[in-house]
């Protein structure tokens, strides 16, 4: 018997339904044209669109805090009308978004671009979780880490594209990109306006309203914590980089690999350890391991300052190596948490707010990182991987505390109702 179970979990996850087959087409090729664009952004920016780069960063960052607030709003909308409606609406502005960069001549005009975008990028979040959720089932923590393979393999794809328009280094080949981008997002909601069913909304309790999910304390301490977890991507897409190029002789190319390691360590591991973290309790030990492998890997990333040039590659691959299998393991246990703890019938203002805390994190992190950590130097990275560490720790507690809490209510709504709860219940055999 536990055999046949073997099979038949290993069948669910290698033949995905046809909702999950063009969930994972669209965001693939909605992430090939992300990868397009992200990659020459800043470029296009300043030597095409002519805008100083103080003020593309402002405006950057105006148009990141602006689009922080479309998060629960779009997930309360996604709850109440069907995810899919909010998610191709949300695509759809990013695409109208995404070409309208081509015509910006000034900074006003940039940054009002820059922060619809970033709105119709939050609401897409909120909602295209609360898809995810419904497409994925009784599985979609294992869903979403299948998905993030191959969003991962389209940001890389389409990141070797957008080399040969940086080589060429024209307007029009900027133009390119910028174009290729808006039409992967048209493309992306015609897959899901195909492929995806319009997913009706579940009823809702008396009890519940628009902001819910912030008096959930559990949830808002995950998120929280999950948030400043994800100072980590950056490290290695951010710090790690400069701290190569400042403070050792590493050959430049050493930062081209470290890029390709991390990104070929998460397509290949992703969906193989995802599926098996999609619990609350399993989450809380996969950000616990996160965080320790986190705590390895820093410390090995600085390092490569004391090291032979000849030898500094190598020992960044190596630290590369150990914190994306921490990234994969910080991610499936994010997705567990934020799936599971939250209610079938509020995913979206859910994945709302998980979406919020984690673009926050991301907002601070080129902050903390180059001041506090290159600030620091090699005490600086040893205090980063311990900050890494503690948070994971804090992992199997918020879990746990956070399935009492659902017990808890559960079971006073067994008692209101005069039904025992189902634990309660004799076993049947």
């Amino acid at each position: 018997m536990i055999g046949k179970r073997a099979r038949l979990r290993i069948s669910s996850l290698s033949a995905p339904s046809g909702p999950q087959r063009a969930l994972i087409v669209a965001c693939f090729v909605s992430r090939v044209g992300n990868g397009l664009f992200n990659t020459a952004a800043v470029l296009y920016f300043t030597l095409v669109a002519h805008l100083p780069a103080g003020q593309v960063g402002v405006g950057l960052t105006i148009a990141g805090l602006v689009g922080l607030l479309a998060g629960i709003p779009a997930g309360n909308l996604a709850d109440r009308y069907g995810p899919r409606t909010v998610w191709l609406t949300s695509l759809t502005m990013q695409a109208a978004t995404m070409a309208a960069f081509v015509f910006i001549h000034g900074w006003v005009t940039f940054t009002l671009i820059a922060t619809l975008d970033r709105l119709a990028a939050t609401a897409g979040g909120a909602a295209g979780g609360a898809l995810i959720a419904r497409a994925g089932g009784e599985r979609p923590a294992a869903f979403r880490a299948r998905l993030r393979t191959y969003v991962n393999l389209g940001v890389v794809l389409g990141t070797l594209g957008a080399a040969f328009a940086v080589s060429v280094n024209t307007r029009p080949a900027y133009t390119a990109l910028i174009l290729a981008n808006a039409a992967s997002f048209a493309c992306a909601a015609l897959v899901a306006l195909i492929g995806v069913p319009n997913y009706q909304p579940l009823p809702r309790p008396e009890e519940h309203h628009r902001w819910a999910v912030l008096s959930d304390r559990p949830f808002v301490s995950f998120t929280a914590l999950y948030g400043a977890m994800g100072l980590h991507y950056q490290t290695v897409s951010l710090l790690l980089p400069i701290w190569l190029s400042a403070h050792t002789d590493a050959p430049r190319w050493t930062v081209a690999a470290v890029y390709a390691v991390n990104s070929g360590v998460c397509v290949l591991l992703q969906s193989r350890i995802g599926s098996r973290v999609e619990t609350p309790r399993q989450g809380g030990r996969a950000l616990r391991l996160a965080g320790l492998l986190f705590l390895v890997s820093c410390p090995l990333m600085a390092l490569t300052a004391d090291v032979p040039a000849w030898i500094a590659p190598g020992l960044a691959v190596l630290a590369v190596c150990v914190h994306s299998l921490g990234e994969v393991w910080e991610s499936s246990g994010g997705y567990a948490l934020g799936f599971g703890l939250a209610p079938d019938h509020a995913q979206g203002q859910y994945q709302g707010l998980f979406g919020i805390a984690f673009d926050a994190g991301q907002a601070l992190a080129p902050v903390v990182l180059t001041t506090a950590v290159l600030g620091l130097g090699h005490a600086g990275w040893l205090l980063l991987g311990a900050f890494f560490a503690a948070l994971g720790a804090a992992g199997p507690p918020v879990a746990a505390w956070a399935e009492r809490t659902r017990r808890s209510s559960h079971d006073t709504a067994g008692a209101t109702d005069g039904r025992p709860d189902e634990a309660s219940l004799p076993d049947p055999a």
